[in-house]
């Protein structure tokens, strides 16, 4: 199964370390936090990435291309212009690197890369700047159940993000992108899609946060997996210092390949 991950934003709220990297390439100890996403599906057996790049993507491309470099000892022979790779610590990962636009919106960067999803299964999508511990194998339990087009991990959380209105039987029947103005449930990314889900998304203007999940909310076809565990987003400079502190005090909640 596909994961499609979001990672083409300016990141313009953590701009102390945005203005050198996108932010999922904002690190957590010594990796990235998209490296730290990647091993939470990967822990999960899925190990099929399409990543939509858009702001400074080559700093992206260039950690996949040097992976290597990055996670294992190398001697470099330069008389004979030759490198060798040890203790080889290499990731099961098939990844797809995808350019989806400098300014595209959420909605229109999926939709650039739909020619490399299947179109016989659903595909699980999150953003580049959030983890959590949720059950991944749970999540597509779920969602395979329901029998819905699409299904958001529900976080209850203050209301910075997209604030669901969830019925007994989980179906989400509104969705407002953003609203300040409530606690609740709110969307946390880790969703599960299906390919149906690529209609209701217009081109590069559509944010996916709005017309494509308020529509699928009116149309009953939006499903809440709630989530009580831990969950957190990178979204700010403090954001960022709070999950660095929980990765080295070894309470990562998120940590669970290790």
């Amino acid at each position: 199964m596909k994961v499609v991950i979001l990672a083409g934003g300016f990141g313009t709220r953590i701009s102390e370390e945005s203005h050198l990297r996108p932010k999922p390439m904002v690190g957590i100890g010594e990796k990235p936090i998209l490296w730290h996403i990647m091993k939470i599906y990967s822990y999960y057996g899925f190990n099929e990435f399409i990543i939509c790049l858009g702001y400074k993507s080559y700093v992206i491309k260039e950690f996949f291309a040097n992976y290597y470099l990055h996670a294992s000892d190398v001697t470099f022979d330069l008389e004979n212009n030759e490198m060798h790779v040890h203790n080889n610590q290499s990731e099961p990962w098939k990844v797809t690197l995808v350019d989806t636009g400098l300014n595209t919106m959420t909605g229109g960067r999926i939709k650039r890369i739909s020619e490399y999803l299947p179109k016989d299964e659903p595909f699980m999508l999150t953003y580049g700047d959030g983890v959590s511990d949720v059950n991944l194998r749970e999540l597509l339990k779920f969602h395979r159940k329901h029998g819905k087009l699409a299904t958001i991990t529900a976080i209850n959380l203050d209301g910075r993000f997209g604030l669901l209105k969830i019925s007994d039987d989980e179906t989400i029947h509104e969705f407002s992108e953003k609203n300040r103005n409530h606690d609740g449930w709110i969307n946390g990314g880790f969703m599960v899609l299906e390919p149906k889900v690529l209609d209701y998304i217009e081109g590069d203007k559509t944010i996916f946060e709005r017309e494509p999940l308020e529509n699928l909310a009116s149309d009953g076809e939006l499903k809440a997996y709630k989530h009580d565990g831990f969950w957190k987003c990178m979204d700010t400079k403090r954001d960022h210092d709070a999950l660095q502190e929980l990765w080295n005090n070894n309470a990562a909640p998120w940590h669970m390949w290790k």
